[in-house]
Formats: C-alpha cells, sequence, structure tokens
C-alpha cells in the first residue's frame, strides 16, 4: 500500500510545514475532545489522547458526489444482498413446514390467539403450487434457523485475520459470492433431508463470516474520521433493507411460485451482483483509477489509518487485558440476542401466534426493518453532528446510544406478548423495537475503530465470533421456550432476551471507552 500522506498530528508539530505537501485545510485541525481525561481512568494502558482528537471542519474535500460516498452506495447493496441471504429461510421456512399437522399436539386455550373464520370458498379454482412440505417441529424450525451462525462464527477471527494481511476486497469479495452460490443449493438440500439443509446453512454461515471483519478494515482506508459514522452506516443499512425486502417479496413468491423458485430466482441475482462487485471496488484510494486527486489527499491525510494494517504480528496479550474491548463484546453479544431473535423469528411469532399466512407474515414483518433501515442512516448523521458540533463528547455519544439502542427495544418487545392477538400493535411495537435498536450502530458498533484501528479486522472478528454465539443459541433457545406457540412461551423468549440486554448495558457503560489505546498506536510494538 502506498505510504500515507502526514498525519495532522505530525503537521501541527512541524513548524513550517512545506506548502504544496498537505492542502492548507490539512494544516487547520479544530480540535475534539473525546473524553475529559482527567476522569477517564488508565485502562490497559490507555492513552490519554484520544484518536480523533485532531479533525478536519465538516464540507472540506468532496461530499456525497464522491468516490467514498459511491463506495458507500455499493456496499449498501452488498449487504442487501448479504441479508437477504440470512432472512430467506425464516420466510421460506413457513410454506415449508406442514402446519396443519402440528396443531394437534396441544390443546386450545385462552392463551393462544382464536384462528381467523375460514374465507368462504372461493369458485374459481387457484393453480395449484407444487412444492414440498415437510412435518418439522418448532424445536426443528429452530435448530435450522441457528444453524447458520453454527457456521458465521467460525470464520470471523480467521477473516480478520486474513484480512490484515491480504486486504479486505478478495476476502469480503469470495465470502459473498460462495454464500450466493449455497443458497441455490437450498432447495435441493431441503429434499435430502434437515440434517442437509443444516449443513448448507452452516456453510453459507462459513461463507459470511468473513464479510464484516473485512468491511471494518475498510473503512479504515477509506472514511475521514468525521465522516466515519455517516459512510459505515449507510452501508449497513443496506442489511434492514435486504431483510426488509426479503420477507416482503418472500412470501409473495413462496405463494406464488412456490418456495423453491423463491430460492432460485434471489440466487441467480446475488450471484450476478457478485461478480460485478469484483469490478466495482477498490482496495483503497490510492489504488481507485477514476478518484480525482482533491478527494484522495483529502482522504489519506485526514484517515483514521494509524499506519499499515496488523500484518502477521498482534498484541493478543494487551488485547485479553483490555476492559474496553470486553465492554464492546459484551454489549456485542447482548445485542445481539435481541436482533436475531427478532431476525429468524419474527415471521413464525406472526405465523404461529397470530395464524397469519405466508404472504401476510412476509408484509407484516417487513415494517420493523423499514424502520430500522431509516433509524441507521440517520443515527449516523445524528452521531457524528452531535459529536462535530462539541454537543455531545465521542465517549458519551457511544454510550447514550447503545442505553437506548439496547434497553429500548428490550422494553418494547415485551410489550408485544402482552398486546394479545393484536396485529396492528404487535407490528407497531416490532418496528418501534428494530426503529431503536439502530442507535447501536453508532454507540459500541463503531467502537472499536476507536480503540484499536490498526487491529478493526482482527478485533471485529473476535467480537462478532462471539456475539454470533447469540445467534447460534437464541433461535434455538426461542424454538424451545416457545414449542407450544403460546403467548406465554413467547413472553418468556422475550423476557430473557430484556434480561440479557440490560446486563449487556450495565457492563458497557462501567467499562467502555473511546480512546485509543497504547498498544494499538503505530509507534507501539507487539
Amino acid at each position: 500500500m502506498a505510504e500515507l500522506q502526514p498525519s495532522l498530528v505530525d503537521v501541527k508539530k512541524t513548524d513550517n510545514p512545506q506548502k504544496g505537501k498537505v492542502p492548507k485545510w490539512a494544516r487547520t485541525g479544530v480540535k475534539l475532545s473525546m473524553e475529559d481525561d482527567s476522569l477517564a481512568p488508565e485502562i490497559c494502558g490507555e492513552s490519554t489522547r484520544p484518536l480523533l482528537d485532531e479533525q478536519l471542519p465538516r464540507g472540506k474535500g468532496p461530499g456525497l458526489c464522491s468516490v467514498r460516498w459511491g463506495l458507500a452506495l455499493i456496499l449498501h447493496v452488498t449487504f442487501f444482498i448479504t441479508y437477504s441471504q440470512r432472512v430467506d429461510l425464516s420466510i421460506a421456512i413457513i410454506a415449508m413446514v406442514n402446519s396443519t399437522g402440528q396443531q394437534t399436539s396441544f390443546n386450545v386455550s385462552a392463551d393462544v390467539c382464536p384462528r381467523p373464520s375460514p374465507a368462504p370458498p372461493n369458485t374459481s379454482q387457484p393453480r395449484e403450487i407444487k412444492a414440498p412440505v415437510y412435518n418439522w417441529t418448532p424445536e426443528t424450525c429452530g435448530l435450522l434457523l441457528s444453524s447458520f451462525s453454527y457456521g458465521y462464527l467460525i470464520t470471523q477471527i480467521p477473516g480478520g485475520y486474513l484480512t490484515g494481511i491480504v486486504g479486505w476486497k478478495p476476502v469480503l469479495g469470495i465470502g459473498l459470492l460462495l454464500s450466493s452460490v449455497l443458497g441455490l443449493l437450498l432447495p435441493l438440500a431441503a429434499e435430502l433431508g434437515v440434517v442437509y439443509l443444516a449443513l448448507v446453512q452452516a456453510l453459507r454461515g462459513l461463507s459470511q463470516g468473513v464479510i464484516f471483519p473485512a468491511y471494518y478494515t475498510l473503512w479504515i482506508k477509506w472514511a475521514p474520521p468525521h465522516e466515519l459514522t455517516c459512510l459505515m452506516n449507510f452501508a449497513d443499512a443496506g442489511t434492514t433493507l435486504g431483510a426488509f425486502f426479503t420477507l416482503m417479496a418472500g412470501g409473495i413468491t413462496c405463494q406464488t411460485l412456490g418456495w423453491p423458485a423463491f430460492f432460485y430466482i434471489f440466487g441467480g441475482v446475488n450471484c450476478a451482483w457478485c461478480l460485478l462487485w469484483f469490478f466495482l471496488v477498490f482496495e483503497d484510494p490510492n489504488s481507485h483509477p477514476c478518484i480525482s486527486t482533491t478527494e484522495k489527499e483529502y482522504i489519506t491525510s485526514v484517515s483514521t489509518q494509524k499506519g499499515t494494517c496488523h500484518g502477521w504480528s498482534l498484541p493478543l496479550l494487551s488485547m485479553l487485558k483490555c476492559g474496553p474491548l470486553w465492554a464492546i463484546a459484551a454489549a456485542a453479544f447482548c445485542c445481539d440476542w435481541l436482533f436475531y431473535t427478532l431476525l429468524t423469528l419474527l415471521p413464525v411469532y406472526l405465523n404461529h401466534i397470530l395464524h397469519l399466512d405466508t404472504r401476510e407474515s412476509g408484509f407484516l414483518s417487513a415494517p420493523p426493518y423499514i424502520g430500522n433501515w431509516l433509524g441507521v442512516i440517520g443515527t449516523g448523521f445524528l452521531g457524528d453532528f452531535l459529536v462535530a458540533k462539541r454537543l455531545l463528547q465521542l465517549g458519551t455519544m457511544r454510550k447514550l446510544f447503545t442505553a437506548l439502542g439496547m434497553l429500548g427495544p428490550a422494553t418494547l418487545v415485551l410489550a408485544v406478548s402482552y398486546a394479545g392477538c393484536n396485529s396492528i400493535a404487535a407490528v407497531i411495537l416490532f418496528t418501534l423495537s428494530m426503529t431503536l435498536i439502530s442507535m447501536t450502530s453508532a454507540g459500541f458498533s463503531m467502537n472499536i475503530l476507536d480503540v484499536a484501528p490498526r487491529y478493526a479486522s482482527f478485533l471485529y472478528g473476535v467480537t462478532n465470533t462471539l456475539s454470533s454465539l447469540s445467534g447460534m443459541v437464541a433461535p434455538t433457545v426461542a424454538g424451545f421456550l416457545s414449542s407450544q406457540d403460546t403467548l406465554s412461551g413467547w413472553r418468556n423468549v422475550f423476557f430473557v432476551s430484556g434480561a440479557i440486554n440490560l446486563c449487556g448495558v450495565i457492563i458497557y457503560l462501567i467499562a467502555g471507552r473511546a480512546n485509543i489505546q497504547d498498544w494499538a498506536r503505530t509507534d507501539s510494538t507487539p
């Protein structure tokens, strides 16, 4: 990688910087202290000088019509595809399971929503959709939905480490392509049996496990500090938009064309985008053929990158002793417990408890993700605005957004179980919950880039591995707690999620920090 331009800190230490080497705007930084250093205790060698203590005035350099924002748009579409693959089985499994045969396993009571009155017979015979239907129990469905996470957690750490050596583009691109190809094999795997379907889902998880660790390294190279939250959140918002579209279109496709066609159509489109993706993205500004000289100098001179990526050596002992890293990992695990519960089981709740069909479940599962999509984008701009205007210090903003984004949703989903059989109230509460949970995208989710930007890919792989354990366990636990498809069973699911979220918030508020650690600086040696 080409040598970076001198940093702002280096320029300010120079009495007479030579003109032409660094643009004028790069020599006039505005000091934005992240935390009151007099109040911040020393944790694992934490530096009292924040990473982003020198920032440029907003608006300098190319704005929205720039290569870096074009890259954010490409990644928005990329994550649209990534998360469409995570929720496709969640909506298709409703059409894949013979739900009529399961209702005899328990007596209908006041704790179960009544089934809607049967519709009057239609004189016109609807076209029969020939698609296999399986007699899977709720426990089996929970295991199938969580099997993705079994593979997902295995490649997080190796993917993050490999990214620091070979770069983010090949790692992210190959992982996405493999996951898309495996999606085409799901109908065949389901026909062969539950074990084969679970295996293909686990392999999809293995493929996608390298994507987000590689993604974090990307923004170390491309994002100016004061645009970091905006750029990352805009790209991340593609995840919930993909979930929204897949849940909405998937319900219609499964009912009209059959669930196998749903996987074939989406899988084919995903594979086509992956092949195009390799020609649209570039490793860093220096390798992009169309970026302007002004934007390239702007990014490299104010980048959050402190030297090159970590390479082969890592300060593992310092990482293990670092309290802020453990706080991030705890918050990620607890928040993802609730998020994965909603991501994988929301359509199941609407179908088994409120007795909505596949089409209705798809439509009513979609609004929460639209709320999350808008919330992630808005939170990014709001977080950068509050810090840039010095209304909140960076550490305070991270903690505030984390607390609101974890405690609010936990309370709202618990209220769903007390809303009874009112489907409209349930969807409204789910939507508000998913909207609020988006605030964590400007909270603990980005905190690794504050604490240790050089090791972001590896550390994200570690923390996301721990949080992926919740994605593996949460749907399985929810499947067992709700095995009788009663409101009280789902109330227990949401109680457990709320308690876990509360624990995560407490840990993060106590140990979370937003200052770069000494061992993560360029001049420190592992």
